[in-house]
């Protein structure tokens, strides 16, 4: 007899009771008790729930066309598909995000969702699975293992689209810096020593760059995410979809997302191959690593401001201390650079989880799903913050930075061509053995008029064209 307020669903390992106004039903119940892992669920993941709901309304359609769903089934699947990808129902995907069973929890869990959404819509009570059944019908033509890789694919090029916005945003705001640091001149520095004279806009300039080419790396992975298994079912036979199914699904697809998805060449080697995880990984890696390098720089750059580099000042976001009154800390490239360790170990946990697949299958494409998920949506809000809270509210220490060019041994490169090898070599000297500016110096012995020298130093002159 069922308990008041529950219904009774049935399953290979026998009866269970779940709360009636659940929309999922046993085979998430189990799940939801044997994996209390993290504590976050799949619900926190709206790209994957959007796209599961998708690949369900894509197959529904399929199975439609090649007559093995009737259009009343087919819509009211669909219908529930369309909600969920519209924010409704999120609540109850409630499954672990990370489980065992290569993704048929959460699989599952869409299906018992779906299906039940489709049960209200044609007026029935949930758990009435002889009208609408989860796997009979909401998982029909499908596999766990070509639905769900799928739904990973297609929430990871949305994630991504996502990623690649705010880093162009970030990106814009070092080109501005760049334009607007233009003319500032200081000193550039190899191995933390003095090197040659550069502007800071050339310096800030270097960091637009690398961001610009890491989206252009980004893309090429993306591009790679779009090949998907949709019609291999099991392992990549095709076992219990009809003939036409693979094109069907992937035609309606394209159409629901608007993603150029193409269905691999070789279903076998696509089910269990892992390759453009490990490849997208890399890059987001590629990425970390240089905005933790840009973000160094940023709090070396800052440092002080008294007994530091104080060449640039950080926007004072918040107070850096409960002890010492009148510190600010850089608070945001710290933040971002945890951002990027986060991302280079994630890497480290999709390379291993890739390598860990055996024969026909990867079992462990949750635990990829849910680091490259971290990794992109963890880097797109570092990349907004460091852009917003940060970089758009840098200032220059325009006259100590040229006081420092003009008492830096380095600038006796910039002024070889102009007073001679000889001489630049004695004032270096000079400059080391008694603390003076090479500037000064050059003025004091007449190897340069004053105005001459002031022309030697104008920063499209000193800094050259990089």
């Amino acid at each position: 007899m069922t308990a008041t307020g529950f219904r009774r669903e049935h399953d290979l390992l026998g009866d269970r009771d779940v709360p009636a106004d659940a929309y999922w039903g046993i085979h998430t119940l189990r799940a939801t008790e044997n994996f209390p892992i993290t504590g976050t669920t799949i619900a926190a993941y709206p790209h994957l729930i959007g796209a599961l709901a998708a690949v369900k309304e894509a197959a529904a359609r399929a199975n439609q066309d090649l007559g093995l769903l009737e259009a009343r089934k087919a819509d009211a699947i669909a219908a529930a598909c369309q909600e969920i990808r519209e924010g409704r129902l999120h609540d109850q995907f409630v499954v672990d995000v990370i489980q065992g069973g290569a993704g048929t929890s959460t699989n599952m869990n869409a299906n018992e969702v779906i299906a039940n959404r489709a049960l209200e819509l044609l007026g029935h009570a949930k758990g009435d699975y002889t009208e609408i059944h989860p796997n009979e019908d909401v998982n029909l033509s499908q596999s766990t293992n070509d639905a769900y890789p799928t739904a990973v694919k297609v929430s990871t090029i949305l994630a991504v689209q996502g990623l690649l916005a705010a880093m162009e945003i970030l990106r814009q705001a070092f080109a501005d810096k760049a334009e607007e640091f233009r003319d500032i001149l200081k000193m550039g520095r190899t191995q933390l020593q003095d090197a040659v004279p550069m502007t800071l806009g050339q310096e800030f300039s270097a960091y637009a760059v690398m961001l610009e080419e890491d989206q252009s790396r980004l893309l090429e992975a993306q591009s790679l995410v779009h090949e998907i298994n949709l019609g291999a079912t099991a392992i990549g036979t095709g076992l219990n979809a009809p003939a036409g199914y693979a094109e069907a699904v992937r035609h309606h697809l394209a159409d629901i997302t608007g993603l150029p998805v193409v269905t691999a060449a070789n279903l076998v080697e696509a089910t269990q191959d892992c390759g453009a995880f490990v490849h997208l990984s890399g890059v987001l890696k590629r990425i970390a690593v240089k905005l933790s390098k840009s973000c160094n720089d940023l709090r070396l750059l800052s440092s002080g401001p008294r007994a530091g580099l104080n060449e640039i000042n950080l926007p004072p976001v918040q107070a850096g201390s409960s002890i010492m009154p009148g510190k600010v800390n850089p608070v945001i490239p710290e933040v971002v650079n945890q951002v990027a360790f986060e991302v280079i170990g994630n890497d480290v946990t999709i390379t291993m989880a890739a390598e860990a697949g055996q024969l026909q299958l990867n079992a462990f494409e949750p635990i990829i799903l849910h680091s490259l998920s971290e990794s992109i949506t963890h880097l797109r809000a570092a990349c907004l913050t460091l852009a917003e809270r940060c970089v758009s509210g840098i200032t220059a220490n325009a006259e100590h930075l040229r006081a420092t060019v003009e008492n830096s041994i380095g600038l006796v490169t910039a002024l070889n061509p102009h007073i001679g090898y000889s001489a630049a070599t004695t004032i270096a000297q000079e400059a080391l053995a008694t603390g003076r500016g090479v500037a000064e110096l050059v003025l004091e012995k007449g190897l340069l008029p004053a105005d001459r020298l002031a022309a030697v130093l104008r920063p499209e002159e000193v800094a050259g064209r990089g």
